[in-house]
């Protein structure tokens, strides 16, 4: 094995990342020292592939949050010392193991890249006296480690920056500089609305859990998924995110082609006239309950979902819209979170959120009760 490839797939993954993503960019830590890749191997007993040696000499690891750097299986690259803890977990997790499943974790197996959201990760092989000495692998809770993944690191990171560089693959999402390893995951099928009269009292119609109030509060964890555009929701004037309501719900009618029946393209008219509907049975809901019940039947789960959403903007609940309209938009547009922005009318980004900020934020149209004793501090 030989480390060049490293080097080379590493140039060409830093000069990506500093051209579109500049903020992901910055979530790589400086090289490793070799002295402490040198007692991180006594540590855990083992021998690291020389790429993965050369790895480290690049980056040690990325730091952690909502900007890392992640490879393409959303892991984030470990440090040495990330490295440590994640081996010595999943070792402590082996011994107590059954012998029938030895092989779930062995003792030369390393973690150097992290799912976080759960024990999962990419694994080296770091045993020189076996066949799969440097082979790169992924460890599952449930199932143990596959060796699957690439024949050496060096092939791995290639891997990584051919799919960042071509445009063969799904493009890379980029946003406000920083590299988001997301895609829409699925094709809107073709939809055609019948030229049927409104529903009737016969008619089957799907239930949508709608608030009796459209103006009722906005719980935070409706905008986790925001991000740094939450921060904007939660704190440009009421007017502004209402317009954004609007504009949004004009491109999911479209988009879905719900706007081809009458009753959604008067309640989008309505609803720039400042008259919404607010009744939770009006013509408008009611059609997009029957386009709903539709939807399930053909499988069609991306217009269920788009039924419900588009249910809360006819009705004025804006905030709700904003915050859940762009949910279903990610299943098949790429570039969502622009087309929010945009609908916002592309204010400066302000960081992503964090703990604090929904302690501090004081917008009666949010409820963030939840935070109110986590810190002190002048409101948002």
């Amino acid at each position: 094995m030989t480390s060049h490839l490293v080097d080379a797939a590493w140039d060409r993954i830093d000069r990506w990342l500093l051209t579109h993503a500049p903020r992901t960019f910055a979530t790589l830590a400086p090289p490793a020292r070799d002295e402490d890749i040198r007692a991180t191997e006594r540590e855990l007993g083992v021998t690291f592939p020389p790429e993965l040696t050369a790895s480290l000499r690049r980056h040690d690891g990325a730091r952690p949050g909502p900007e890392a750097f992640r490879f393409d299986n959303h892991d984030r690259p470990l440090g040495l010392r990330g490295i440590v803890e994640a081996t010595g977990f999943l070792r402590a997790c082996a011994a107590g193991l059954d012998e029938e499943d030895a092989d779930y974790w062995l003792p030369s197996y390393v973690q150097f890249g992290a799912y976080e959201v759960t024990a999962d990760g990419v694994v080296v092989d770091c045993d020189p006296r076996g066949s799969a000495y440097g082979r790169i692998g992924r460890f599952f809770d449930e199932t143990g480690t596959d060796f699957r993944t690439a024949d050496s690191l060096g092939a791995y990171l290639t891997e990584q920056a051919d799919r960042l560089e071509d445009p063969g693959h799904p493009a890379p999402v980029v946003f406000a500089g920083r590299l988001i390893r997301e895609g829409p995951v699925r094709h809107l099928p073709e939809w055609h609305p019948a030229d049927a009269p409104p529903p009737g009292p016969g008619t089957e119609l799907a239930d949508l859990p709608l608030p009796e109030d459209p103006a009722e509060r906005l719980k935070v964890g409706h905008l986790y998924g925001l991000d740094e555009l939450a921060a904007l929701v939660a704190t440009l004037p009421a007017e502004r995110v209402a317009a954004a309501a609007r504009r949004q719900a004009r491109r999911l009618a479209a988009e879905t082609g719900f706007v081809a029946y009458p009753e959604i393209a008067g309640a989008l008219d309505a609803l720039d006239a400042g008259a919404p509907d607010a009744s939770p049975d009006g013509p408008a809901v009611r059609r997009l309950r029957a386009a709903k019940a539709e939807a399930e039947a053909r499988g069609d789960t991306v217009r269920a979902m788009a039924a419900g959403e588009l249910a809360h903007a006819v009705r004025g609940s804006v905030y709700r819209a904003v915050a859940e309209i762009p949910t279903t938009r990610a299943l098949y547009v790429p570039l969502w979170r622009d087309d929010l922005h945009a609908d916002l009318g592309g204010p400066p980004l302000p960081p992503v959120p964090d703990d604090a900020f929904w302690t501090l934020l004081r917008n009666p149209a949010i409820d963030a009760d939840a935070y109110a004793d986590g810190s002190a501090g002048e409101p948002v």
